[in-house]
């Protein structure tokens, strides 16, 4: 597997990953599918030298993805903080992808500048926390029935770290 910086041909496939966790109900807030197009400021937003996106490729494919955001953008104070977010292709979980790509992740931070990572998870996505868990991620926050799907209520947890 190899993992490196995303391209905008990475988009499709990395819209098509999104689309998959937006179905699950338990990986993002987001209700329904986006289109490739519309992604398109997101990850102009996610500049290379900054807030990068990696993907994992295997035998040309992107399997995964991971990301590094800003926290609170433009507050100054706030410059070495950064969101991590990833998601996997559904035939590719249990592979220990993620858990590869977070590593990577964590490791390149110090690039970044970043030196404090969380991640926002819902509280129902148990894989996710105990992926946080693995890598010394430690609970910060939680933000009772925060999202709604479709009458089913489900909070926020925060999970975060220095790296």
């Amino acid at each position: 597997m190899e993992i490196r910086k995303a391209i905008i041909n990475d988009l499709g496939s990395i819209t098509e990953i999104y689309n998959q966790a937006i179905l699950t109900k338990n990986a993002t807030a987001d209700l329904y599918p986006v289109e490739t197009e519309s992604r398109v400021n997101w990850f102009n937003e996610h500049t290379p030298d900054k807030y990068p996106i990696f993907v994992a490729v295997i035998e040309g494919s992107v399997v995964g993805w991971i990301s590094l955001s800003p926290y609170r953008q433009g507050r100054a104070a706030l410059r070495y903080t950064a969101e991590v977010s990833y998601y996997l292709h559904t035939d590719f979980q249990g592979r220990k992808i993620g858990s590869r790509l977070l590593q990577f992740v964590i490791d390149e931070c110090p690039k970044y500048q970043i030196k404090t990572l969380f991640s926002i998870i819902l509280e129902h996505n148990i894989v996710s926390i105990k992926l946080m868990k693995k890598f010394g991620f430690e609970q910060w926050a939680y933000l009772p029935n925060v999202a709604d799907f479709d009458g089913a209520e489900y909070g926020h947890v925060y999970y975060g770290r220095r790296v």
